[in-house]
C-alpha cells in the first residue's frame, strides 16, 4: 500500500491539492495490516514442519480472503464514494478489493474521474491490487520465503491456474522468482510504452497493471476508449495476448536463446510447438474474423478498419478475461454478444494471468469426448489421451471432467440464486432483462471477466445489485481465481477435522 501514498501529493500531477482523506486512509490500512500481520507472526513463530496438501489448500484459500479484507480498508478509511453522498459499504469495499486481487475488474464505483469521490491514491491502490493478484499473492509469498521446501510446491500447485502447470525450474522458489521477474518486466515495459504513446505516468502504470494482470480496472469511466487512440489500443491488446499466454513458455524461449545460436527460430520454438498456445491463437483469430464480419454485415461500423479495430480489441479483452472496453459492445447484434459470452468461458492459457476455464482444458475435454464417442462403437479399443508426444494420466482426465461439471453446477445454481434474491420490483422498473443480467453477472465474475452484457456492459457496473448479491458475486470471483477447490473445501466440515 505504501506505493499508493505518493499519488496523494500535488507534485505527482494527479491532484490539485494534498488528498488528506486518501493519504491517511491508506496509512490507517497499512497500520491495520502491520498489526494483524504481527499478531499472526507472534502466534505462529514457533511452529515447525512441512506444509501438507490439506494445509496448502487452507493457506491459499484463507490468505486470499484475508488479503481481500485488508485490501478493502483503504476504500473504507478514505471515505471513497460510490456516487455523490453515497459512501462505500463494507460489502462494496470487499467486492472492489476482491475484484482487484482476483483480476476480475468488476466495479461498484460509478465516477472514477472525480478526486473528491475517489482519491487518486486510492484509485492507484485499486489498480495495484491487479498487479499483486495477477501472478498471485502466494507465488510472491513463495518467492520471498526460502524455507518452505515441499510446502512451497503444494502452495504453487494450488495458486497457479491450469491443470498442467509445472515448475519451470527444479526448485519451486526459483520458479516463483522467474515467474514474477517475467511478469514485472512485461508490466514495466508496457508502462513505459504507454507513457511514450501519450498517457500520463499515473494512467500508464494503472493500465499496465490492468493489462498484464488481465484485470481491467481503468482510471476513466470510458475505460481505454477514453484515449481514443488506435495505437494505445493495439499496444494494450498485444500485451493482453501476451498475458494470456503460459508464462513458462517465455522462460523456455529465453532459455533456448541462451543455450542455442540466439536465432529467432529457437526463441519461438516453445510457443510454436505448444498445442495450447496454437489453439489459443486459432480461437482468438477466428473470433476476431467472425466479429469483424458480423459488425460489417449488420452495419454497426461503416468501414473495415473500424470494424477490425473494435472487434479485435474486444475479442482479445474478453477472451483474456481483461474486460477493458473501447466501445459499448452491448449495442452490437445478438450473435456478436453471444460469441463474447462464450469467449468468457474459454479464457487464456494455463499458467497465465487470465481467468476462465483455460484453453488446455477445452483441448483435453474435446479429446476425451472424441475417445468416448469412438469407444461407443469400438469398445475393445484402448487409446490414450495425448498432448503432442505426452500421454495424459487418467487422474488429469478425471480432473478435467470434474472441473467442467463443477463449473456447470456452480453456474446454474448461482444464476438461480442471484435471480431469486434480486428484487423483482426494482428490476422491472429499471432493468427489464433481469434473467440476462443476473446470468451475465455470474458468468463475468466466475470467469474473472468484469463486464458482462445487458446492464453490466462496458459502460455500466455492479452498483445496483443488493448487498447479498454482491457477496455472492464476491465468492464467485474467488472461486474463479483459485479454480474452485481452494475455496470450496473451506465449506466442507470434514476438511477442518484432524484424522
Amino acid at each position: 500500500m505504501v506505493f499508493s501514498l505518493p499519488w496523494a501529493f500535488p507534485i505527482f500531477g494527479e491532484t490539485a491539492e494534498f488528498e488528506s482523506a486518501g493519504f491517511w486512509g491508506i496509512c490507517g490500512a497499512i497500520a491495520c495490516s502491520v498489526v494483524s500481520g504481527s499478531i499472526l507472526y507472534l502466534v505462529g513463530r514457533n511452529e515447525h514442519g512441512t506444509i501438507l496438501r490439506k494445509e496448502a489448500l487452507a493457506i491459499v484459500g484463507l490468505s486470499w480472503i484475508y488479503s481481500g479484507i485488508l485490501g478493502c480498508l483503504p476504500f473504507l478509511f478514505s471515505g471513497t464514494m460510490v456516487t455523490p453522498n453515497i459512501p462505500m459499504t463494507i460489502p462494496d469495499a470487499l467486492f472492489e478489493s476482491i475484484s482487484g486481487f482476483t483480476t476480475t475488474g468488476a466495479s461498484v464505483l460509478r465516477e472514477l474521474e472525480d478526486p473528491a469521490l475517489v482519491p487518486r491514491s486510492v484509485l492507484f491502490w485499486r489498480s495495484f491490487t491487479h498487479c499483486l493478484g495477477g501472478m498471485g499473492i502466494i507465488v510472491l509469498f513463495v518467492a520471498i520465503l526460502s524455507h518452505l521446501g515441499a510446502g512451497g510446491k503444494a502452495l504453487m500447485k494450488r495458486e497457479v491456474p491450469g491443470p498442467t502447470s509445472e515448475a519451470v525450474r527444479p526448485r519451486v522458489r526459483e520458479s516463483a522468482i522467474v515467474m514474477w521477474t517475467i511478469y514485472v518486466s512485461f508490466t514495466l515495459v508496457l508502462a513505459l510504452i504507454l507513457w511514450l504513446e501519450g498517457m500520463s505516468v499515473f494512467d500508464a502504470f494503472c493500465h499496465s497493471f490492468g493489462s498484464m494482470a488481465t484485470g481491467g480496472f481503468s482510471t476513466h469511466n470510458a475505460s481505454v476508449g477514453y484515449f481514443n487512440s488506435s495505437l494505445i489500443e493495439f499496444t494494450i491488446a498485444a500485451f493482453m495476448v501476451a498475458a494470456g499466454t503460459n508464462f513458462s513458455l517465455y522462460f523456455l524461449s529465453l532459455k533456448n536463446i541462451r543455450s542455442q545460436d540466439r536465432s529467432w527460430k529457437h526463441f519461438i520454438a516453445p510457443l510454436r510447438n505448444d498445442i495450447e498456445f496454437r489453439t489459443y491463437l486459432i480461437i482468438l483469430g477466428s473470433a476476431i474474423l467472425f466479429l469483424t464480419y458480423n459488425l460489417m454485415r449488420n452495419q454497426i461500423y461503416d468501414n473495415l478498419p473500424d470494424a477490425l479495430r473494435y472487434a479485435g480489441f474486444q475479442a482479445v479483452s474478453i477472451m483474456t478475461t481483461t474486460g477493458y472496453g473501447t466501445g459499448d459492445f452491448d449495442t452490437w447484434n445478438e450473435s456478436s454478444k453471444m460469441l463474447l459470452l462464450l469467449l468468457m468461458f474459454v479464457g487464456g492459457c494455463a499458467g497465465s494471468t487470465a481467468g476462465g476455464i483455460k484453453v488446455i482444458r477445452f483441448v483435453l475435454f474435446a479429446k476425451i469426448i472424441w475417445l468416448e464417442i469412438e469407444k461407443s462403437f469400438r469398445p475393445n479399443v484402448v487409446r490414450p489421451v495425448r498432448l503432442g508426444e505426452t500421454n495424459i494420466e487418467q487422474s488429469i482426465r478425471n480432473d478435467v471432467t470434474v472441473y467442467f461439471s463443477l463449473v456447470l453446477v456452480i453456474f446454474i445454481f448461482s444464476s438461480l440464486l442471484l435471480t431469486a434474491i434480486e428484487p423483482n420490483t426494482e428490476w422491472q422498473k429499471n432493468k427489464p432483462e433481469k434473467l440476462i443480467d443476473c446470468t451475465s453477472a455470474v458468468v463475468a465474475t466466475l470467469n474473472n471477466i468484469g463486464p458482462g452484457v445487458g446492464e453490466l456492459g462496458p459502460t455500466e457496473n455492479y452498483a445496483d445489485f443488493t448487498l447479498t448479491g454482491k457477496v455472492i458475486l464476491t465468492v464467485l470471483m474467488l472461486l474463479g481465481r483459485l479454480e474452485l477447490f481452494a475455496i470450496l473445501v473451506l465449506f466442507v466440515p470434514s476438511f477442518w477435522k484432524n484424522y
